[in-house]
């Protein structure tokens, strides 16, 4: 693959990037839909498939539609490293000035992404998508919804839907994240978080045509602990002082209160501490309470420092 310094040279309009795993039944009307809904309009593009690790027919599907169609570009992971891993990097290598993002299992709309454009050039960095008629069950509906309640609250970014895989975004936003894990169900938020302005447009949603979901029930156990990830990140990774300060006077104080009572009353008072759990649990609220909560979140802080040099096992790439 070419460097990104390499790539500044021949910016293209539009990038199109479409993380796939085990979708080769849709590929084919996926590739026909996005070419036909592009061929009217006069812009420079490129769409990037990731192949995450696929077991079906899908990297072969893909190499067909490369030979046919130059702007298509594919990359196949060895195994399957997720979706964020996937789109980042998609994002890493993509050269439009405005890059979309979409799911290959045909539920996006490609016919939305004009309109998705125009709205990202109403003054907007990113624009996310909405799925308000949304066509799934409700064993999927609702949860979501619940979730992204949930996630507009702690994070302060009011949006409907912020898992929706059609989204658009200017150049310079995409090449600022850094996501892994199960990160990229908070993109608005990261990017909103860095400062670039988000906007959100109801999009249309199809049913399912071919093959299941890819994500099951753990997914929201999984969702909900990147939440608080992603608020420790976007709050503290530049101050963690400021938690870890908070949490440090908390529980030093208590054991200060508790073990300093004690030592009072064995000064004052013919008493012996050494029959007081009391005491062991002063020391313990001192040492343990502190170190348990610093020890989980500087081991994010640590993931998110590498996580810009990750290297991904990527077995072919077939694009310039």
């Amino acid at each position: 693959m070419r460097s990104e310094a390499e790539q500044s040279h021949d910016t293209l309009d539009l990038s199109i990037i479409v993380p796939v795993f085990n979708e080769a039944d849709s590929i084919q009307t996926l590739v026909d839909e996005i070419i036909q809904t592009l061929s009217s309009r006069k812009m420079r593009y490129e769409i990037i498939f990731v192949d995450d690790g696929s077991t079906d027919d899908s990297f072969t599907v893909l190499s067909d539609c490369h030979q046919k169609i130059p702007q298509i570009k594919v990359i196949q992971f060895r195994s399957n490293f997720g979706k964020a891993e996937a789109l980042s990097v998609g994002f890493s290598i993509a050269r439009g000035q405005n890059v979309v993002t979409m799911d290959g299992d045909l539920q996006d709309d490609p016919g939305e992404i004009p309109k998705l454009i125009a709205k990202l050039n109403e003054g907007f960095d990113m624009v996310s998508g909405w799925k308000k008629t949304r066509k799934d069950p409700f064993s999927k509906r609702f949860p979501s919804k619940v979730w992204n309640g949930l996630t507009a609250l702690m994070t302060g970014l009011k949006l409907h839907d912020f898992n929706c895989g059609l989204k658009v975004y200017k150049k310079e936003v995409v090449k600022s994240l850094t996501i892994y894990g199960e990160l990229h169900r908070y993109i608005p938020a990261l990017a909103s978080w860095e400062g670039f302005k988000v906007g959100e447009m109801e999009v249309n949603h199809r049913s399912r045509k071919y093959g299941q979901s890819k994500y099951g029930a753990s997914r929201f156990f999984k969702g909900f602990l990147d939440l608080i990830t992603v608020m420790f990140l976007s709050r503290y990774t530049k101050r963690p002082l400021h938690l870890f300060g908070m949490w440090g006077l908390i529980f030093g104080m208590l054991g200060a209160v508790i073990t300093g009572t004690l030592i009072v009353l064995r000064l004052t008072k013919v008493i012996f501490l050494s029959n007081r759990p009391l005491l062991f649990i002063g020391i313990l609220l001192l040492i343990i309470g502190m170190q348990f909560v610093s020890i989980g979140l500087l081991g994010e802080m640590i993931t998110r420092s590498q996580a810009k040099d990750r290297r991904y096992a990527i077995r072919r790439f077939l694009g310039e």
